[in-house]
């Protein structure tokens, strides 16, 4: 896996933490994310794991967000709301470090969102991300390869780069949260006896927003006559054009409080004979 920052040519190999050696920097932070879970409401763990991870490093905040595909996120957990408002923020728009670590499968690295050539890429995202006090960032994939299954997304209210030392230790974190979201999210028989539903009950619970998005996707083809893909950039235009998340989109399309008609046929008309989409709000 390779580094890479958007604005630069600063890729390498994984980072190896200084100072102290891999072993006791993972008995830290295995120590660090064990305490943060235990005596825990088994629904509350993942939002504990990503608080203990403000402990670790330099950072505002940070969340951990599932992928099932190019177009599908879940938000497993955030530290806090600004870390929750900015994966939504970047799942609502289709851009943004995450989609781009993700794409890649290797760690995209923003240190600054104010100006400069991580502010270019992803302009209307950068100017999001700064009115709700982020300036920098770093998404780190989770998984191994070329399979990612997710990203680990930290946050920073100033500006600046992590350090060699401290990008080793986001490193030794996201393969932490990679095991985490493999094996608490599986919904095992060992993983739920200690709570009735257990550890499924958060993984219902995150992935409820998937499935009004799903829904909503499917409504859109339907009333478009028009692909998946093609389906969720539409709700995405929407709620962007109306200032709501993807979610609060899905669930206006959902309860009929807006739906997508097709245009009139017309000269520039898609080339596969399918009509643009416009938006409706039903009275």
């Amino acid at each position: 896996m390779r580094a890479e920052h958007p604005g630069g040519d600063d890729r390498g190999a994984e980072p190896e933490p200084e100072s102290l050696s891999d072993s006791a920097e993972w008995r830290r932070i295995t120590d660090v994310l064990t305490a943060a879970a235990v005596d825990v409401d088994v629904r509350q763990v993942p939002a504990a794991l990503c608080r203990a991870c403000v402990e670790l490093l330099p950072i505002s905040g940070v969340s951990v967000s599932i992928t099932a595909g190019s177009s599908v996120r879940t938000l497993w957990c955030a530290s806090d709301d600004t870390a929750a408002r900015l994966a939504e923020a970047q799942y609502t728009l289709g851009d943004g470090p995450c989609q781009s670590a993700l794409e890649l499968a290797a760690p995209v690295l923003a240190g600054d969102l104010t100006q400069g050539p991580d502010a270019r890429k992803w302009p209307v995202f950068a100017v999001q991300a700064v009115e709700l006090g982020v300036l920098a960032t770093f998404s780190l994939p989770l998984g191994s390869g070329a399979l990612a299954i997710g990203t680990l997304d930290l946050y920073r209210a100033s500006v600046g780069a992590l350090s060699r030392r401290d990008l080793g230790i986001a490193m030794m974190i996201k393969d932490a949260m990679t095991f985490a979201v493999l094996n608490l999210g599986n919904g095992s028989q060992e993983s739920t006896d200690t709570d009735g539903g257990g550890v499924a009950s958060w993984v219902e619970a995150a992935e409820a927003d998937r499935t009004e998005v799903h829904q909503a996707v499917g409504m859109v083809m339907i009333q478009l006559g028009t692909g998946p893909e093609q389906a969720l950039d539409y709700l995405r235009a929407h709620a962007f054009a109306q200032g709501q998340t993807v979610s609060e989109a899905a669930q206006s399309v959902i309860d009929r409080r807006f739906t997508f008609q097709r245009q009139a046929s017309t000269d520039d008309d898609r080339p596969d004979g399918r009509s643009r989409g416009t938006f409706e709000e039903e009275r």
